[in-house]
């Protein structure tokens, strides 16, 4: 299974602010940084987990975006859906009007199947068992502090 690229980067940048943003807001920059990731692309991406109620965002000075609630109640389908929208039906690529004909030898039944499966492994996967696996992996927390600058 192949996932896109906005929904491995969704997924990335929304890690990032629960394993190594825990004092206040991150800036979208800092977490772009570390992870790699276009701001421009990230701050896409973040608009739509911001609608989901995901993350939240502060403006201003000491400004950038937290999550919206804990780690242990966002689950990866959470975000999947906020990317890429309900998890149900048929694959992307699959035609809708299928003639009778076909309807009939195509496994149908599957699709809707397959979709509760795979919404319901997400839904069990959240961001704090994340945060556990990469500290159980030896994932570097990584701190890339904003910079400071006085006059």
């Amino acid at each position: 299974m192949r996932f896109s690229l906005q929904l491995q980067y969704a997924i990335s940048g929304i890690f990032d602010l629960a394993y190594n943003s825990h004092e206040g807001p991150t800036q979208i920059r800092v977490i772009g940084e570390r992870q790699g990731i276009p701001m421009r692309y990230l701050e896409q991406i973040f608009q739509r987990l911001r609608k989901a109620d995901l993350i939240k965002a502060k403006r201003g000075p000491g400004g950038g975006y937290l999550l919206a609630r804990e780690p242990s109640e966002i689950s990866l389908a959470e975000v999947v859906e906020a990317i890429e929208g309900a998890i149900h039906g048929r694959p992307k690529g699959v035609r809708s009007e299928v003639r009778e004909a076909e309807q009939a030898a195509g496994p149908d039944f599957l699709w809707p199947w397959l979709s509760e499966r795979f919404r319901d492994v997400l839904s069990e996967v959240t961001l704090a068992e994340l945060c556990r696996m990469a500290a159980r992996e030896g994932v570097e927390r990584l701190n890339l502090a904003p910079q400071d600058y006085q006059i």
